[in-house]
């Protein structure tokens, strides 16, 4: 007797029971792989705004510069040390920082001065991209700079209008000039967003009296390298310099990220226990209302391992259907998220951690997306309907003869 055979007929010999199980199966398989894409696109995109609007992969810094941050500790020639990182395949641009006072009209706040060389800049970062009113720097016109966009509304400025910059040049005496304000950007982070004002190299180095150095510099990886590759790369000619990856820079943004991937896996475990439950249930039921049946097969010398097969099969033809139809379901669904995405603008934008995120929230769709919500879904079954099908394959066909 053909085994396969049997056992699709066996399947729908209870039409209800079997379109449930299978409806189940397939409904927690697509909401997993959705969830799998959307959880997947948050994390990229996470990294990818950490990576491409603030940090880069690895910062150098001059020796004590992160505790105690000073226009007098210096990275000094870094046109040197950005001309080697170069060589080695590295993205790279070196950074002046600063602090001081901005005012416009009444109203004041503390700022951080940012210098930036806008074509060295734009290999590293994509900050210039990331403006929402105005545009962004301009090397021909240096009394002009772009702000963050909660420190316009908090002096009442918008592209256009002139901001008072007040500050201690290098030199000793106080640094103030008046700038025109060309660009408002979009959230970066709660520091850039409140503090954060961009401006020229030439325009810093002449507010501040300083001609030479640079206080960081930010390097991106070339493609396949590994963060720490690079860093060890990178250590090796900046010896004597702080290098610090952006993981070693904000850990508990990085740890957050590793563990969002654990976490995926847990939520995987629990929504397909719950249907681990119901095959578990609805098998128990199958080879209950079958035991005179089976007693038959068994007196006729079907062995336990026969049975077992054919309940191990019954569980695999419904499984592969919910597989196939949650395959089938999820490709417009994620088609969806990754090209339109959720709208979360309508909550007022998204913030993590201090960290602007994009408000729209798009899925990545990569092969971990399909195959993990398949494979612990195969797992969960494949544990469920091994009691029932264990119980079937060893019962004796005298007591099954008797079964009421």
């Amino acid at each position: 007797m053909n085994l396969f055979k049997m056992a699709w007929r066996n399947i729908w010999r209870s039409r209800r029971r079997t379109v449930v199980t299978v409806a189940a199966m397939t409904l927690a398989l697509w909401v997993m792989i959705l969830y799998s894409g959307l959880l997947e696109g948050y994390m990229v995109g996470m990294e990818r705004n950490i990576l491409n609007l603030e940090l880069g992969d690895v910062q150098v810094f001059a020796l004590d510069f992160r505790d105690n941050p000073s226009l007098y500790t210096r990275i000094g020639e870094p046109d040197s040390l950005l001309a080697r990182f170069e060589e080695l395949g590295f993205r790279a641009c070196a950074r002046l920082l600063g602090g001081g006072l901005a005012a416009a009209g009444e109203s004041s706040a503390g700022v951080s001065f940012r210098g930036v060389s806008t074509k060295q800049d734009a290999k590293v970062s994509d900050i210039h991209k990331h403006v929402a009113l105005g545009e962004w720097l301009e090397e021909a016109r240096p009394k002009e700079v772009v702000i963050g966009r909660r420190l316009a509304q908090t002096l009442g400025v918008k592209p256009g209008d002139e901001l008072v910059a007040l500050s201690q040049a290098t030199d000793g005496s106080i640094a103030n000039d008046l700038y025109r304000v060309r660009g408002v950007l979009k959230g970066v982070s709660d520091m850039t967003d409140r503090t954060g004002v961009f401006m020229t190299v030439e325009a810093f180095r002449d507010f501040f009296a300083m001609q030479e150095g640079a206080h960081q510099i930010i390097i991106r990886r070339p493609e396949g390298v590994e963060i720490e590759e690079a860093a060890e790369a990178i250590r090796a000619i900046a010896a004597g310099l702080d290098v610090q990856t952006w993981r070693e820079l904000m850990p508990t943004i990085a740890s957050m990220l590793d563990s969002a991937r654990g976490l995926m896996i847990v939520v995987f475990f629990i929504i397909y226990i719950a249907i681990g439950i119901l095959i578990l249930n609805a098998m128990l039921m199958t080879v209950f209302e079958r035991i005179r049946e089976i007693g038959v097969l068994k007196a006729l010398g079907f062995s336990p391992a026969w049975v077992l097969g054919m309940i191990v099969l019954e569980s695999s033809f419904q499984t592969g259907l919910a597989v196939l139809l949650g395959l089938a379901l999820s490709i417009p669904g994620l088609w969806f998220l990754v090209k339109v995405g959720i709208n979360m603008g309508t909550l007022g934008g998204v913030s993590v951690m201090g960290l602007a995120m994009d408000p729209v929230w798009r899925a990545v769709v990569t092969s971990n997306t399909f195959k993990m919500p398949v494979l612990i879904l195969v797992v969960i079954v494949t544990l469920a309907v091994i009691y029932p099908a264990l119980k079937a394959a060893w019962i004796r066909p005298v007591e099954a003869m008797r079964h009421q």
